[in-house]
């Protein structure tokens, strides 16, 4: 491995001993429940609760298959990650691994397209959360938010300013304390679940196997449509990799983070799989396409159940309430990582003397996710999304097999089975999925990692600790 330059790695045991700084230390009081919560909080939201609203129109009934594609995909990664997380205890993720196994420079460009990736997924997720409320307060009280104020500039309004309220809100929450964030969103995730359950229970009441017919019955025809709708479903998933940025903050790493991964992944897939199937039986695939709130439409319009529908709103507010909580908690840790590295300015990686949270990081990217939310659509978002997150998963998947080679004696608290076929198979199931992705989408990420090169030689390398430590 390369000591010095661009592709210098750092390694797992300098990464562990600076998470012990003093002015930059976070508390070590997350346990294994709290860390569960966190990834089916992260997992559990916008991507059931609307998008699927979105991916539906291209796969018709088979997005049950997109669901399991997308599922089986993630798997993978989160073997991975399982890992990776109980072998580096650090804040940084994906960014972490890539330093310690490829060097400085693919470090980089993963936190940098980790920035996207979270921040993105936050105002995506934020937006969704915006249009459950319309729906919510015109089912129950039968009024609805002016367009002008209620979506953003092309869908008929100005700003969005619902979906900017709920990231304030979250922001001032995670300035607060670890704390409170984790005992707030185990609350959240009981509520969400209690939601999908109840949305089980009364859509089956309305359900028709001939919903089903025909089967590949989406815009595009045969297998295509259900790749297509898992690039897209795969931002349901999301979020299993944000329990790995906690590392510094739990108590048991090595035992808890593996569990609550692979844990909360299992859960979460489970519950989509019978949605998806209840809500396909319950209202054909062109209704539930691009509705706004397709799990409460189903209720309403497929079995007739409109307090079952208000409930469903209600618990889908919760839920993505949870959702925006979460990632923006890893976007913060993440960010905090490269801080400390030097990658990005240092004075954001000093944590509140009081709340011992990453308070300026945490506002500066509540009011920059705040921007983006207000006037970008939902749409434009969730695949901008998915190629950062498959991006960062192919750089975790290979970072194990690195890692195996060139540590095979550190200490791991959970172990890749058949490495390197799993990690390999992981990879190729994402690049899989990535080369689905429209065209535009890959324009927009490459200028975004261009403009992460630019940054990286100008600022981030001449600041970095480790290039700085090489140079004394």
């Amino acid at each position: 491995m390369a000591t010095t330059g661009p592709f210098a790695t750092k390694s797992t045991d300098v990464l562990v001993r600076e998470t012990e700084d003093g002015e930059g230390q976070l508390q070590r009081v997350v346990g294994l429940g709290d860390l569960t919560a966190l990834g089916l909080g992260a997992i559990i939201g916008t991507g059931i609760f609307v998008v699927i609203g979105e991916a539906i129109a291209s796969s018709g009934p088979s997005i049950v298959f997109s669901f399991v594609l997308a599922g089986i995909t993630c798997a993978f990664s989160a073997l991975c990650y399982a890992e990776l997380a109980s072998s580096i205890p650090v804040a940084g993720s994906a960014y972490t691994y890539a330093y310690a196994t490829m060097g400085e420079l693919i470090a980089w460009i993963i936190g940098w397209d980790l920035i996207l990736e979270y921040g993105v997924s936050v105002a995506a997720v934020a937006v969704g959360w915006g249009e459950y409320l319309n729906s919510f307060l015109d089912t129950v009280f039968g009024i609805s938010l002016p367009e002008s104020i209620a979506g953003p500039p092309g869908e008929g309004g100005t700003v969005n300013l619902p979906a900017v309220a709920i990231v304030l809100a979250i922001m001032c929450l995670l300035v607060v304390g670890i704390r409170e964030t984790t005992r707030v969103n185990s609350v959240m995730v009981l509520v969400k679940i209690a939601a999908l359950l109840l949305f089980i229970v009364l859509g089956v009441t309305a359900f028709t196997s001939d919903n089903f017919t025909p089967f590949y019955g989406g815009e595009e025809e045969g297998f295509g449509g259900v790749v297509t709708a898992a690039s897209i479903i795969f931002f349901a998933y999301i979020g299993f990799d944000a329990i790995s940025t906690s590392g510094e903050e739990t108590r048991n790493p090595g035992r808890d983070l593996p569990i609550a991964i692979l844990g909360s992944l299992a859960v979460a897939t489970v519950l989509y799989i019978v949605v998806a199937i209840v809500a396909v039986g319950a209202l054909p695939t062109d209704q539930l396409a691009g509705a706004e709130a397709p799990l409460a439409a189903a209720l309403s319009d497929g079995a007739g159940i409109e307090w079952g529908a208000s409930l469903i709103s209600l618990g889908a507010l919760v839920s993505i309430t949870s959702v925006v909580l979460t990632i923006m908690y890893g976007q913060t840790r993440i960010f905090f990582a490269m801080c400390r590295d030097g990658l990005a300015p240092r004075r954001f990686a000093q944590v509140h003397p009081r709340f011992r949270t990453p308070a300026r990081i945490t506002i500066a990217f509540g009011l920059f996710i705040a921007c983006i939310a207000a006037v970008v659509p939902l749409a434009e978002i969730v695949v901008l999304v998915n190629i950062g997150t498959l991006f960062a998963f192919f750089i975790s998947n290979i970072a194990v097999i690195v890692l195996r080679r060139t540590r095979p004696d550190l200490q791991r608290g959970f172990r890749v089975p058949f490495v390197p076929l799993f990690p390999i198979i992981g990879a190729g199931l994402c690049v899989y999925l990535m080369l689905d992705l429209p065209g535009d989408t890959w324009l927009r990420f490459g200028v975004w990692l261009l403009l992460g090169l630019v940054i990286y030689f100008v600022y981030g390398r001449r600041h970095s600790r480790l290039q700085q430590a090489q140079r004394a």
